[in-house]
């Protein structure tokens, strides 16, 4: 007879760190090999899941591979639990990306050598 190892479960959703409050924040693992981070600004909380092969422990924006924002007004941010459920929900409901927002610095770039040209002086 052969033992069930608690090695071979698959992973699951956790939360490695929560802040509760009107700024409630947080960060933990999909359960899929990606990590998130959520923030609460207003009544709006907002999620970034990260992609799963990250070379470096601090994300950044080109890293982001779903996004969710969802309101907070009927969640009691004082209540870790609510706040867990609320972000469960988000990381499943989260909506890919297209790729890197473009923040316009090749734009400025461009019409900067343009208008070193145009006027040299």
């Amino acid at each position: 007879m052969e033992r069930e190892s608690h090695f071979d479960t698959p992973p699951v959703f956790s939360v490695d760190d929560i802040s509760v409050g009107a700024y409630a924040h947080g960060f933990g693992d999909t359960g899929d090999g990606r990590t998130y981070a959520f923030r609460v600004r207003g009544n709006r909380m907002f999620l970034d899941v990260y992609r799963a092969d990250l070379a470096t422990t601090v994300p950044d924006v080109r890293d982001v591979e779903a996004t969710a924002d969802l309101s907070v007004v009927e969640l009691d941010l004082a209540d870790e639990r609510s706040i867990v459920g609320a972000v469960r929900d988000a990381v499943a409901s989260a909506t890919p990306v297209d790729g890197p927002p473009n923040d316009g610095s090749s734009i400025r770039a461009i019409l900067s050598r343009l208008g070193s040209v145009i006027d040299p002086s």
